[in-house]
């Protein structure tokens, strides 16, 4: 193993003496061991102080059928009572606002993360019809454009300036897409790029969270209950779970796929992220526990396969037979602590591809935290520069677009973090 690894696993992840036996091996465990009591100690430490969890094997993989009308009473009302549209993020108190400021040390530099992807024309998406673009366009207003503007979709509106002060504009539009099947023109949506999804975004048939019914809410500018409207801003913990930090530091090169095209490592296609694997992240960044209210972000490296706009990395990203992430053991797990979202560097934070896949169910993961938690779902949060910084703890601010009726915001999240080096 790269003794640098070995370093930075034996300082993030404060291993018991199992841990470095293994990650060291037998012939380099003594000199590891070496200085490492303390650590030893404070592991044991975080361990007492973790609020006790159900048992792994309480939780299942088996998906819920929540089309079925008779079964509705089992998960409706939800768990914040009849008629409430906020879900999890009722668990965003102002006090709890308030402890995640308390963990920035005052007397320490502050540094702002944004944890959105950079939006370029083109960006890809889960294919839909109509498909889900982002073609943005620039109108111009008050002198003559450089040539070539219309040919690369610029649009002239006018040549003649406002007032007399000669006032020029700039702004943007976005183009439509067509498609047979929907002929009407369709413009961006929320959608794309990093975005939350929202409790109106994903549901069984006719149900959706809290036993509503799409026939009820339904209307054509979205959806008279649980819109965007209830979602309002938050700012609350944030906790990174670095699985692929821990896959690098244990070498386990069976768990990673091949590089992006930048060079940088990435879990592979179906890697299914294991509850061990949650709390082998928490140990590795030094989290004690998870809370309510908390944003849970993982690290999967995938954002990496965005950053060059290389063809061949977009195939890998967008490919829906192939994704890391977490499964419904790890989601029913998770959802037990009442987190406010729980996200990813992945465009559906749940793992595709993996034979767990084969029983038929599409995207379940995404049913059982909306419709049945409340715990809205985070898409392509950018986690890298965390990482870079060893900032596994930090405030995290996001505020949707307050857009009614919408099923989701993509305005980029921000974390507030004290980096480590």
């Amino acid at each position: 193993m790269n003794p640098d690894l070995l370093r930075n696993y034996l300082a993030n992840h404060r291993p018991n003496r199992r841990d470095v036996l293994r990650v060291a091996g037998a012939t380099g465990a003594a000199a590891a061991l070496a200085g490492f009591g303390s650590t030893f100690a404070d592991a044991q430490d975080r361990q007492a102080d973790r609020p006790a969890s159900r048992p792994h094997d309480q939780f299942d993989d088996v998906p819920y059928d929540y089309a079925n009308p008779a079964n509705l009473a089992d998960w409706a009302p939800g768990p914040y009572g009849a008629g409430d549209q906020r879900g999890s993020f009722n668990e965003v108190t102002p006090a709890r606002t308030a402890a995640a400021l308390g963990l920035l040390d005052a007397h320490r530099p502050v540094k702002t993360y944004s944890l959105g992807e950079l939006m370029w024309n083109g960006f890809p998406a889960f294919k839909t019809d109509p498909p889900r673009t982002y073609l943005q366009r620039l109108t111009i207003a008050g002198y003559e454009p450089p040539p070539g503007f219309a040919e690369q979709g610029g649009v002239l509106i006018s040549l003649d300036t406002l007032g007399d002060n000669q006032l020029s504009i700039h702004e943007e539009r976005f183009e439509a897409s067509f498609s047979a099947k929907h002929p009407v023109p369709l413009a961006t949506t929320y959608q794309i790029g990093s975005q939350l999804d929202n409790l109106n975004h994903i549901g069984a048939k006719e149900f959706f969270y809290n036993g509503m019914r799409g026939p009820e809410i339904a209307r054509g500018h979205g959806t008279t209950h649980l819109g965007n409207e209830h979602m309002g801003p938050i700012a609350t913990r944030g906790v990174l779970l670095d699985i692929l930090g821990v896959k690098l530091a244990k070498n386990a090169t069976s768990d990673l796929a091949e590089p992006a095209t930048n060079g940088k490592p990435l879990l592979r296609e179906n890697y299914r992220i294991t509850v061990e694997d949650i709390r082998e992240a928490m140990d590795f960044g030094g989290i004690r526990s998870l809370r309510p209210g908390d944003a849970v972000l993982f690290r999967t490296g995938w954002s990496q396969l965005l950053k060059r706009r290389d063809p061949a990395d977009i195939r890998r990203w967008e490919a829906a037979e192939g994704l890391p992430g977490i499964y419904l053991r790890e989601a029913r797990w998770l959802a037990q602590f009442r987190p406010a979202l729980i996200g990813s560097d992945s465009w559906a934070l749940e793992v595709l591809g993996n034979p767990v896949n084969d029983n038929g169910a599409a995207f379940p993961v995404h049913q059982d935290l909306i419709m049945r938690n409340g715990i809205r779902i985070g898409e392509s949060y950018v986690t890298e520069e965390l990482a870079d910084d060893h900032v596994h703890e930090f405030v995290f601010v996001v505020t949707p677009q307050h857009a009614e009726g919408a099923t989701a915001g993509n305005t980029p999240p921000m974390a507030l973090g004290q980096p480590k080096r």
